[in-house]
């Protein structure tokens, strides 16, 4: 029995949440980005009217400025964009427990033993399309096909609010034709490589040897020979309590350059705080404390740490990351730039084994006060309570890192994601 999958992609997803709250820029070309005041910044997310003019994901305002004089520039918020990403898998969740996020705006889903009772892969893509334009207010691409590969190139092949099969029948027609850039991981330097080859399609890809993918790519050419001929069987994972994002960070070039434990653990709180709060607001734990530091030399280290228990409070984040930094630096040179980031996040109601020598009693208490800390925050501002440490160094603890956050999205080799490349075999 071929299984179905369904690859979810909302449409434009950033700009399409942020037109849905501010309904008079529509009509208007629009872009997600940094702050174009201080002039840096890239193209995050860009409506249909930006994208026809030429704005370009990943291109940095100024130049998205020159393509497009009328552009409209929109900040990210995060924050909402997770909720909707939250909102979708709660609808994906009616018709399968196995749905693996790709990012905050796509998703995969394995509804092969949902049709007895919903209908076969079309019919329950129809019903999904719909109702996220009615509950949520965005659009959908889906993809339908046997494999995963395949599904989220059905979902990119036909845009806005679109469903496209891909079948065993029909991937010949549809898919094999297409560029070769559009397979998955066949970034810019893998498709400029297998075009001096002459490999300028999906199909002429599909075709190549093996063995020759593997002498130019490596492992990467035979996964790709297998994603080309829809062999790919890697599972939709089962849903758990993995967050559909890696990571949330903060970093900061200092006001002035740090020269003493005392301004990095000003700094160390003040990001920590600033990721502990973003984890509460959208429901998620870390179980790992990463720290990077780069100094006046521009030397710099990333460090992490596995903790025994998820977390989302600023001490343990903070304690966490300082040990890290003493552990791995012996200040030959004042520091520059600091970052603070909270990985492999999992969902905050997920289950943990109790530790006997963690006490629970004094992490709920810190919990309450982080959360009280924040409730006092969105009322009166960030500056309306502050730890005593910030009132070493008024100049270091004037910064508001929780406006200046970075989110990391799942990848697809995520969790162990297995392709099968090694149970194909090159021979010579």
């Amino acid at each position: 029995m071929d299984r179905v999958i369904l690859h979810s992609d909302m449409n434009n997803c950033y700009a399409s949440i942020e037109l849905l709250h501010h309904p008079k820029l529509r009509g208007h070309p629009i872009a997600v980005g940094g702050d174009p005041e201080a002039r840096h910044g890239i193209v995050l997310a860009k409506d249909q009217i930006a994208k026809k003019a030429g704005v370009k994901t990943g291109m940095a305002l100024w130049q998205a400025r020159q393509v497009c004089p009328e552009i409209i520039f929109v900040p990210p918020h995060m924050d909402l964009y997770l909720r909707f990403s939250k909102l979708a898998r709660e609808i994906y969740a009616d018709y399968t427990d196995q749905q693996e996020p790709f990012g905050l705006d796509e998703c995969w889903l394995d509804v092969t033993h949902s049709g007895s009772y919903k209908g076969d892969g079309m019919t329950i893509a129809k019903e999904i399309s719909s109702r996220i334009k009615y509950e949520l207010g965005v659009t959908v691409s889906i993809g339908v096909s046997w494999n995963k590969i395949f599904a989220k190139l059905g979902s990119d092949y036909k845009k806005p609010d679109a469903i496209t099969a891909i079948t065993k029948d029909n991937f010949h027609q549809i898919a094999w034709p297409l560029p070769v850039g559009d397979l998955l991981y066949v970034g810019r330097a893998t498709q400029k490589k297998l075009n001096l080859y002459g490999i300028r399609t999906i199909g002429q890809l599909a075709q190549t040897d093996p063995e020759l993918l593997h002498r130019w790519l490596g492992k990467m050419g035979l996964v790709l020979h297998m994603f080309a001929n829809g062999e790919d069987q890697t599972p939709v994972a089962v849903e758990d309590y993995h967050a559909p994002i890696k990571s949330i960070g903060n970093s900061t070039t200092t006001p002035r350059d740090l020269v003493s434990d005392t301004d990095v653990k000003i700094i160390v709180y003040a990001l920590a705080e600033s990721v502990s709060a973003r984890l509460r607001e959208n429901n998620f734990k870390c179980r790992v404390v990463e720290i990077s530091v780069r100094d006046s030399d521009l030397y710099s280290f990333t460090r992490q740490h596995k903790m025994s228990a998820p977390t989302d409070l600023t001490t343990e984040i903070a304690e966490n990351a300082m040990k890290l930094f003493h552990d791995n630096y012996r200040w030959r040179k004042p520091i520059r730039s600091v970052g603070v980031r909270a990985c492999d996040l999992v969902e905050a109601d997920c289950p943990v084994q109790l530790d006997l020598f963690i006490d629970e009693n004094k992490r709920e208490r810190l919990h309450k006060m982080d959360m009280t800390v924040d409730v006092i925050r969105r009322r009166f501002g960030y500056e309306s309570i502050q730890r005593g440490l910030m009132y070493q160094d008024r100049l270091l603890s004037k910064l508001n890192a929780k406006d200046d956050h970075t989110v990391h999205p799942r990848g697809y080799f995520a969790d162990g994601n297995q392709t099968g490349v090694d149970l194909l075999k090159v021979s010579g």
